[in-house]
């Protein structure tokens, strides 16, 4: 598993774009995690899927609610990860409203997640196989902050714990 100190491992995530510039066309667009990362401070959160009631009621709107703030604490992105594809991640950003705070990207195959070491087996839920929910701050492409939840909990991955860590960590 992913830890404080690694690198984030090498992947692309995909995000769906819903006006064409800056080289990006409308649709899903590819993201390669290193190059997007690079000179970058990135805070990520991850959860389990798009919808789910934690997620939908909590985690997206704490950061949606906070992106203001983490952008003040130094963070340049906030990103969402979840093994989704990119249009349903797209039509899940609109339904949150996080369009300009926090960017929807789609691990849809599980890739990164799985690179990373934090995978969520919730095949007996039928959902198959899952992002943990955790919440990270990367600076440069490394992990200066991990907060993995345990089964089932929403304490430590949260926008407040990840602002607290931001300010402390960026100054």
């Amino acid at each position: 598993m992913l830890k404080v100190g690694d690198r984030l491992p090498a992947g692309t995530l995909k995000e769906f774009i819903e006006v064409e510039g800056n080289g990006c066309s409308v649709g899903p667009n590819d993201f390669d995690v290193h190059k997007a990362t690079a000179g970058r401070k990135i805070a990520i959160f991850a959860l389990p899927g798009a919808y789910t009631p934690t997620c939908s009621a909590k985690h997206v709107p704490g950061f949606v609610e906070k992106a203001a703030e983490l952008k003040a604490a130094g963070v340049d992105e906030i990103w969402c990860v979840s093994v989704n594809d990119a249009f349903v991640m797209g039509a899940w950003g609109r339904d949150q409203k996080t369009a300009g705070k926090v960017r929807m990207m789609a691990d849809g195959s599980a890739d990164f997640t799985k690179a990373a070491g934090l995978t969520l087996d919730l095949t007996a839920r039928g959902m198959g196989l899952r992002s943990n929910r955790y919440s990270m701050l990367v600076v440069d492409g490394e992990v200066k902050s991990l907060n993995v939840e345990g089964p089932g909990k929403f304490e430590v991955s949260d926008a407040a714990t990840m602002l607290a860590q931001a300010k402390q960590l960026l100054k």
